[in-house]
């Protein structure tokens, strides 16, 4: 989890939240392997692809938990925790929208949100400026999305549960695309605060 706080940074690397945090870009691969293992003719794995979602979302919550209670924040944590965040994100648009359990619009508009903040970091970068942090906004929105995703995956199914997966995980996917992009537009006038800013100083 993306940490907030101003505290002194280490540059330990084998520190317990950055070895969490490899774990999940790890399980990355593998978790796209499970859900489109029935696409190459294996077996259906959701349930092991729903396990290591399921770790992502622990690992996820006790990187930055642990990094604040033990003073273990570092420079590589923070670049870390939001590069597993969004492979997860892509990994899954990638696996969900293959086996057409999520519409392609969908994909192309959370994909876009990627797009516009990839250009603000380069507009930051040719300023002299580091890529903006993770906000509780940007947050809110990863953790619907992480929470949709699992839910839209389960409701591939027939029965009650899948009933039941489908309505939760559509109405997290939509708070949570909606979150996604007001966190972009914000990042967009930040960057924008910044540039203006930038040249009025020169």
């Amino acid at each position: 989890m993306e940490v907030q706080e101003t505290r002194v940074q280490t540059d330990r690397v084998l520190t317990i939240p950055n070895i969490l945090s490899m774990a999940r870009l790890v399980g990355v691969p593998l978790f796209l392997w499970l859900i489109l293992l029935p696409e190459f003719g294996g077996p259906k794995a959701d349930g092991w692809a729903l396990l290591v979602l399921a770790f992502s979302g622990v690992s996820d919550y006790l990187d930055g938990k642990l990094a604040r209670r033990w003073n273990q924040i570092s420079s590589l944590g923070r670049l870390l925790d939001p590069a597993a965040d969004r492979l997860y994100i892509l990994s899954t648009l990638v696996g969900l929208t293959w086996r057409e359990i999520l519409p392609l619009w969908l994909t192309v508009v959370l994909l876009a949100r990627e797009l516009v903040l990839l250009v603000m970091v380069g507009i930051l970068r040719r300023h002299g400026y580091p890529p903006p942090q993770v906000n509780f906004l940007g947050k809110a929105a990863t953790f619907n999305l992480m929470y949709a995703f699992p839910l839209l995956l389960l409701s591939d199914g027939s029965g009650w549960l899948a009933t039941f997966a489908a309505i939760f995980g559509w109405a997290f996917a939509g708070w949570g695309t909606t979150l996604y992009w007001w966190a972009g537009v914000l990042y967009v006038v930040q960057v924008r605060r910044l540039v203006r800013a930038d040249a009025a100083a020169g």
